[in-house]
């Protein structure tokens, strides 16, 4: 079992930045990746960005040159820096740990990009 507690989020305005964190404990050692999927309204869960154990990245189209994901192995954490915010970023933001068995999630943190 992994369990991921998110922190950070919260509102930002257009072209401002926020930063989110997640903490996971239990079975990492069993994790490959870990990273951030997002669910905006009117679609489905989508990947945000994630990194693997190794350092492998994986960025959605609409965050490359935005987003910064980071990995700190020793403290079990996996950090996403926002920057350039724009409106449509505003989502649900669920950390997500890929396990050996089974994927997990966080319970999500609220993303709000307004003016």
């Amino acid at each position: 079992q992994v369990q991921l507690v998110e922190s950070g989020g919260g509102s930002g305005q257009p072209g401002g930045s926020l930063r989110l964190s997640c903490h996971a404990t239990g079975n990492v050692n069993t994790v490959y990746y870990l990273g951030w999927y997002r669910q905006v309204p009117g679609k489905q869960r989508e990947l945000v960005a994630a990194i693997s154990n190794v350092g492998v990245l994986r960025y959605a189209d609409f965050a490359k040159g935005r987003f910064t994901i980071s990995r700190d192995k020793d403290k079990n954490t996996v950090d996403l820096q926002m920057t350039r915010l724009k409106p449509e970023d505003t989502g649900l933001y669920f950390c997500n740990a890929d396990g050996s068995d089974r994927a997990y999630w966080g319970q999500g943190t609220q993303v709000t990009v307004s003016s």
